[in-house]
C-alpha cells in the first residue's frame, strides 16, 4: 500500500475509538482521518474523508433503525472502488465470522485479542489473504489459511427476513410487512438458516443475540 495509510475508526464505545486511534497514531505511516460511533456517522465519514481502510465494529447502531452495521459494510464492500474493511468484534459464532469473510472483509479482530493484532491486520492488507486474530481462528476452527465455507452470504432479502424474524415477527406478519407470500418468506428463512449453518430455532435466536439483533 501507499506510504501513508488513511484509516477511519468506527465503534459505539468512545473509549474503544480513542484507544484504537492512539494505537494507530504511534505508527508513523498510519493516519486516522475520521472516527464514527454508528453506521450513520460512518457513512458520513466515508463521504467526507477518503480512506484506505475502515476499522469497524459490527454491533453498533445501523442505518434506518437497524441494530448493527452489517448492511452498510455490505454496501461499501460491493463498490467498485472501495476501502478495505477490518472488523473488530466480540462475535464468536463461526458461521457469522466466515460470512463476514465472504462479504469481503480483509481481517477480523476479536476484541479479546492483543491490540497488536490491529497493527498486524493493517499491515497485512493487500496480501490477498485475510488476517484473523487468535480468538477468531479458534472460533472458526482452522489456522491453515482461508477457511472452508459451509454456505453462502445472505442476500438482501434473506437478511431482511432474518432481522424481522429475530425481532419476534411471525412468518405471516413478515409476509404482510414486506409484501411477499408466506411461502416465499418461509423459503427465505430456511435458506438463511442453511447458509448460516443453523439447524434449530434456538440456534437462530442465539445467533441473532450474538450479533445484536435481540
Amino acid at each position: 500500500m501507499k506510504n501513508t495509510i488513511r484509516i477511519i475508526v468506527a465503534d459505539d464505545h468512545p473509549s474503544v475509538c480513542l484507544g484504537i486511534t492512539s494505537l494507530f497514531s504511534a505508527v508513523p505511516k498510519f493516519s486516522v482521518v475520521g472516527q464514527a460511533s454508528d453506521a450513520q456517522s460512518l457513512a458520513e465519514c466515508l463521504d467526507a474523508y477518503p480512506c484506505d481502510i475502515i476499522v469497524s465494529d459490527v454491533g453498533m447502531p445501523g442505518l434506518n433503525g437497524e441494530s448493527n452495521a452489517i448492511s452498510l459494510l455490505r454496501t461499501v464492500l460491493r463498490r467498485r472502488l472501495r476501502p478495505y474493511v477490518i472488523v473488530l468484534t466480540m462475535i464468536n459464532h463461526s458461521q457469522m465470522l466466515t460470512g463476514l469473510l465472504q462479504m469481503g472483509v480483509s481481517a477480523i479482530i476479536d476484541k479479546r485479542d492483543a491490540a497488536e493484532s490491529l497493527i498486524l491486520a493493517v499491515e497485512s492488507i493487500g496480501t490477498g489473504q485475510p488476517y484473523l486474530s487468535e480468538h477468531v481462528l479458534d472460533t472458526i476452527g482452522t489456522t491453515d489459511g482461508f477457511p472452508a465455507f459451509r454456505a453462502g452470504v445472505l442476500t438482501r432479502r434473506e437478511w431482511e427476513v432474518f432481522q424481522l424474524y429475530a425481532k419476534g415477527m411471525a412468518i405471516h406478519q413478515i409476509a404482510k410487512h414486506l409484501g411477499r407470500s408466506g411461502k416465499t418468506i418461509s423459503t427465505q428463512k430456511r435458506s438463511t438458516m442453511r447458509k448460516l449453518g443453523l439447524d434449530t430455532e434456538a440456534q437462530l435466536i442465539e445467533y441473532a443475540r450474538q450479533i445484536g439483533l435481540t
